[in-house]
């Protein structure tokens, strides 16, 4: 049986050796039929540490690793992360 293959979002990077993946997918209402999004997520094996918070990333279904860890990353799709913004904040005395 062919392994599953999911594209989702770090949400954290917190834990040593693993990354909380979310994973959205697009359903229609059963009755009303309007397309809502349903999110779930996935504890996944990051060996080295090298996924941040923001990247959209592969992940694949391995045997169980953990209680929680079933899933391994793959690899990067894009590279997300959060990146630091410089203020510019001159101010002219007004008035002169």
């Amino acid at each position: 049986m062919p392994k599953r293959i999911l594209i989702g979002t770090v949400t954290s990077d917190k834990t040593d050796k693993t990354v909380t993946v979310l994973v959205e997918r697009k359903v229609k209402h059963p009755l009303y039929g309007k397309i809502i999004r349903r999110s779930k997520k996935y504890h996944a094996h990051d060996e080295k540490n090298e996924y941040q918070l923001g990247d959209v990333v592969r992940i694949e279904e391995t045997k169980p690793i953990s209680k929680t860890k079933t899933w391994m990353v793959k690899d990067r799709v894009t590279a997300g992360g959060t990146q630091a913004v410089e203020a510019d904040l001159e101010v002219e005395a007004a008035g002169n």
